[in-house]
């Protein structure tokens, strides 16, 4: 077992896929509620929409994980810093699984949404283990686990849930938990801390680096745009497929998101095409990409197929302009890599807060071509933008 890093030959493959394994099944821990909400009103008693309290609270944890859990990444020994917040999120999933009451559940929700943020602190770690050549390729793969982990949550968990009940999904997350932090624990190499700001200048920091760095502010704008126009297509993708053209349910949106999966899997193309090339030509193409699946899902609404190519584009387009532009951004400073991951997750989320608000607003007053404007008007700035990167 190793116990101190020193960058001098390619990271193991192995390694990199456990770092992938490992983010995916962290970032799983937030998605997983929103399969059963249905079973928690019925348990809970609850008024219809109240049960919505729980992805909202784990959504609010993942925003204070990003902003105040993952700069520590810059500050303390990585390896400890990511076995300790993985014990702390097996605990709160542990805490989830034997609630007594709604209450309880919506508390450890926000903590399972602010520990699932390890999944921040693999990202940059495995940037920083990656020789310059192989970092695209190595953030790609890791990415896409997390890619992985997001679209087979809600399918596994409602699985599940549906079949031996909502605590079952918990304590499966906290076994499957458990398991990555002892490999983690065992083959994870031990990487010094880059800084030795004391917490507060840390988190003051981040300004910093936004107000220093124009790359960093053009590279997060490309992310929020992305971003904002991929979740306004979900977020009302099961109001279009419950309608009179196609009366499809959940489970429906749910294999749709399956197919999502062939992007994650061309993630780590995407990411050696970067090191090759250059970031620039990978961010232009994903968000030229994501306007011609938007235009897709605007001028074939009737068809179920032409969703199913335009989903494949779409992710593959996003999956490739994220890695790109990641990679862009922690190639700016190596001492501060998971700040600078803060910051790009922080914007390219709210990118996402707003595309579910505009989505769903374009939704209520133009019916589905509201959010494929919204998506190829947000494509087309993005790929305006990415020409300055």
């Amino acid at each position: 077992m190793q116990t101190d890093y020193v960058r001098s030959q390619p990271v193991p493959a192995f390694l990199v896929r456990l770092l992938a394994v490992g983010a995916g099944a962290a970032v799983a821990n937030s998605y997983y509620n929103q399969a059963f909400l249905g079973h928690l009103t019925a348990e809970f008693g609850l008024a219809a929409g109240a049960a919505a309290i729980v992805p909202v609270l784990t959504q609010a944890g993942n925003a204070l994980g990003v902003l105040l859990l993952a700069p520590l990444g810059d500050r303390l020994e990585r390896k400890s810093l990511i076995l300790a917040t993985i014990g702390a999120l097996v605990a709160a999933l542990v805490g989830a699984a034997v609630s007594p009451g709604f209450a309880w559940l919506t508390i450890a929700s926000l903590a399972v949404g602010l520990f699932a943020t390890v999944a921040q602190q693999i990202v940059p770690l495995a940037v920083h283990l990656a020789p310059p050549a192989e970092r695209g390729r190595v953030l790609g793969t890791v990415t896409g686990g997390i890619l992985i982990g997001i679209l087979l949550a809600r399918t596994v968990s409602g699985l599940i849930s549906d079949l031996w009940g909502w605590p079952v999904m918990f304590w499966l997350a906290a076994a499957a938990m458990i398991a990555i932090g002892a490999a983690l624990a065992l083959w994870l190499p031990r990487v010094p801390p880059t800084t030795d700001l004391s917490y507060p200048r840390l988190i003051g920091s981040l300004w910093t680096l936004v107000r220093t760095h124009g790359v960093l502010r053009r590279a997060a704008a490309v992310q929020f745009l992305i971003f904002a126009a991929f979740i306004g297509f979900w977020s009302n993708l099961a109001l279009v497929l419950s309608g009179p053209t196609y009366r499809l349910g959940g489970t429906a949106v749910g294999l749709l998101a399956l197919v999502g999966v062939a992007g994650a899997l061309a993630a780590p193309i995407a990411g050696g095409f970067a090191d090759r090339h250059g970031s620039r030509v990978v961010v232009s193409t994903g968000a030229g990409f994501l306007l011609v699946a938007f235009l897709i899902f605007g001028l074939a609404q009737d068809s179920l197929m032409a969703f199913v190519i335009g989903i494949l584009v779409m992710d593959l387009a996003v999956q490739s302009s994220q890695i790109a532009t990641q990679a862009r951004v922690y190639a700016l400073d190596a001492t501060a890599r998971s700040r600078l991951n803060t910051v790009f997750m922080a914007v390219m989320l709210a990118g996402g807060a707003v595309g579910a608000g505009l989505g769903g607003a374009t939704y209520a007053a133009w019916g589905w071509s509201g959010p494929c404007t919204f998506g190829a008007i947000s494509a087309t700035l993005a790929l305006l933008l990415s020409r300055k990167l």
